[in-house]
């Protein structure tokens, strides 16, 4: 493969850390955090405006830059760095492409251009706080049980008006959502809910708008706060099904956004463990023990350069995954395994200091351990990345027991 970035994905990669490092520096994360939106949304409609960054990845026609998912993974990587609080993975990376794959032309035309100027944010709401599960991350989203099942549970769709089979008169949902990622600010949100009962089940995208009756959104108390998640209540809410009809399969459109979003991830993850290790580095260099700088211990090396080799692992994955989206769930697993262990690392070799709820390392460890709980965990990453491969077929011997193996 051909690692090699252009000179556009360069500029963007300077700029945005140029603009970061001026205006989303640590001490501005609680102000940010404390604000009623999550996030600090002026910076957030400079990076609309000037960077376009939630168009980044949106064709032309939709006021987009129409470019492909290794420069949003390369912005991501960027936010990853500075820890921002920003609406980007919720809008840029799960809502718009679905509204993409799965909408109308009357539906694009209308969201994406908001969703590409900064002026729309939008958020995914799926029950049951799955959301790893309905993306086919951590399991087969197929069989509708992430989403209630056609049982109770979860959130119904029903149809209502002239054709109440088909819901052209319209849609009503009723039930609940945990652990939305800026759900409780976004403008428009995505509801997966069940519909047609448990004999004819199936899982439908609904479009609700933030003033609609019967939708109740609180913010909850998260471990990363920079992640705001939320719950969202919905009691007889009125929506409208995306897409022309409901035919659509919503469960790959979902899957195949899933993959994009991983590699997306991933390399949000790595700039997260790249920037703990780099201050990590400084750190040590300055921090006296016993006469001599820490870092100038030989086991404090060692641990550095172990650290190091997983951080750029973790992104040439990424990286990979970017551009071969089918290995983005595995690169998310390397890239929030690497970024648990460093970040992890990273508050032992700051020593007390570290422990310190002043000190930014401790939000480094809460966004790698927020979004492991999210996403992962990683051995169901990599468990159902190997369920999809194939390895656990019967009459499919592992290399290791294979006849032979490992005889010279």
């Amino acid at each position: 493969m051909d690692a090699a970035f252009t000179a556009e994905q360069h500029e963007i990669r300077r700029t945005l850390r140029e603009l970061l490092a001026r205006a989303a520096g640590p001490g501005t994360i609680p102000a940010a955090v404390g604000a009623a939106e999550g996030y600090d949304p002026v910076l957030w409609r400079r990076l609309a405006r000037d960077l376009g960054l939630p168009g980044l990845a949106l064709a032309e026609e939709y006021g987009g830059a129409g470019c492909t998912a290794t420069e949003l993974a390369l912005a991501c990587e960027e936010t990853g760095r500075a820890l921002l609080p920003s609406p980007l993975l919720a809008t840029a990376a799960l809502a718009a492409p679905l509204i993409a794959a799965l909408g109308t032309p009357d539906q694009r035309a209308a969201l994406l251009p908001r969703i590409a100027g900064g002026a729309l944010t939008a958020a995914l709401a799926v029950p049951g706080g799955s959301l790893a599960t309905a993306l086919g991350l951590t399991g087969d989203n197929r069989d509708g049980a992430w989403a209630g099942g056609g049982r109770a549970g979860g959130i119904q769709a029903r149809a209502y008006g002239s054709d109440d089979s088909r819901g052209e008169g319209g849609w009503r949902l009723y039930g609940e959502a945990e652990r939305v990622l800026d759900g409780h600010s976004a403008g428009l949100l995505l509801v997966a809910a069940h519909t047609g009962g448990y004999p004819r089940s199936r899982t439908l995208l609904f479009l609700v708008p933030r003033d609609a009756g019967g939708l109740v959104r609180t913010r909850l108390t998260a471990l990363d706060e920079t992640r705001p998640l939320a719950r969202v209540e919905l009691r007889d809410t009125p929506a409208t099904l995306l897409g022309a009809d409901d035919t659509a399969d919503t469960a790959e459109a979902l899957a195949a956004v899933g993959r994009t979003a991983a590699a997306i991830l991933a390399a949000e993850a790595v700039g997260t463990a790249a920037s703990a290790l780099e201050r990590t580095v400084e750190y040590v260099k300055t921090r006296e023990q016993f006469g001599r700088a820490v870092g100038s211990f030989q086991a404090v090396k060692h641990r550095l350069a172990d650290l190091y080799v997983r951080v750029e692992a973790a992104r040439s994955a990424a990286y990979h995954a970017a551009r071969e989206p089918e290995a983005g769930p595995l690169a998310l697993a390397q890239a929030l395994e690497a970024a648990r262990i460093t970040t992890g690392e990273a508050v032992q070799l700051h020593g007390g200091i570290g422990f310190t709820w002043e000190h930014e390392a401790h939000r480094h460890l809460k966004r790698a351990a927020g979004d492991e709980l999210l996403f992962g965990p990683v051995h169901r990453l990599r468990d159902h990345a190997a369920q999809r491969a194939g390895l656990f077929e019967p009459g499919r011997m592992p290399l290791a027991a294979a006849p032979g193996a490992g005889v010279r």
